[in-house]
């Protein structure tokens, strides 16, 4: 099942049903995408984000995979909606696109275990881990490099975890041209290895995002860019940027 956070047109935010990709359901009445705003498909206390999570990435960047999970934050102004245009940092040399498994969790929760994981987990949704590189290079939590307004476009829907192969593609488009190209499998902590490592410091709420990590492929923005991160058997998030 795949669920959609959308506004209808008389300006509710309703949460309907994605049927086919192409038709979203709600309380007896059928919409398609283009009747509505398709909205960000939670809205997250906080986004946790993973680094160096797939050992190709964390080589083109010539740093050493990690032993433990590399956390930093993401706050909720970073949301931003499918098919919409985000406004990026004035002034910046390296703005660069970061195609993310984002994992939605579905009820408050503290020291979970591995095996108990799934319980807690609403679904998978798409994100965009927009990056500011300048700062990111000279900062070590990230404030600059990661929380800017828009830097987290989600979306388009969150469907259940049985509806994502475990080794489902991870993909970024620019401009209609593939940049990056990975596999779940190649994930180097899982899914439930990220949840109860994070709660064992930290309760979740529900809404809130884990986002597991970028593939290999990593590269720049340019102002007017069209932005496409697809993951298979989720969907595919669009986007475009503006950089004034």
């Amino acid at each position: 099942m795949k669920y959609v956070r959308f506004r209808d047109p008389a300006g509710a935010v309703r949460r309907g049903t994605w049927i086919n990709n192409e038709e979203i359901r709600f309380g007896g009445e059928s919409y398609k995408e283009t009747d509505v705003d398709v909205l960000a498909p939670c809205e997250p206390s906080k986004i946790v984000c993973v680094g160096l999570n797939y050992l190709e990435h964390a080589k083109e960047l010539g740093k050493e995979p990690p032993d433990r999970p590399r956390l930093f934050f993401k706050p909720p102004n970073t949301v931003a909606d499918h098919n919409t245009r985000v406004m990026l940092p004035a002034g910046k040399k390296r703005l660069e696109y970061e195609a993310e498994l984002a994992v939605v969790i579905g009820k408050q929760c503290r020291h979970v275990e591995e095996n108990k994981v799934m319980e807690v987990v609403e679904g998978y949704t798409c994100m965009n881990d927009i990056s500011n590189r300048d700062d990111q290079q000279i900062e070590q939590n990230y404030v600059r490099a990661k929380g800017f307004d828009g830097a987290a476009p989600l979306g388009p829907v969150v469907t259940t975890p049985d509806n994502v192969p475990d080794d489902a593609f991870v993909r970024t488009r620019v401009n209609g041209e593939q940049k990056q190209d990975g596999k779940l499998t190649d994930l180097i902590f899982s899914v439930p290895e990220l949840v109860a490592e994070i709660t064992t410091y930290m309760t979740l709420e529900a809404g809130d995002i884990v986002s597991t990590g970028t593939p290999k492929g990593v590269g720049p923005l340019a102002d007017g860019d069209e932005v496409e991160v697809e993951i298979e058997g989720i969907g595919t998030l669009q986007h475009s940027v503006q950089i004034p």
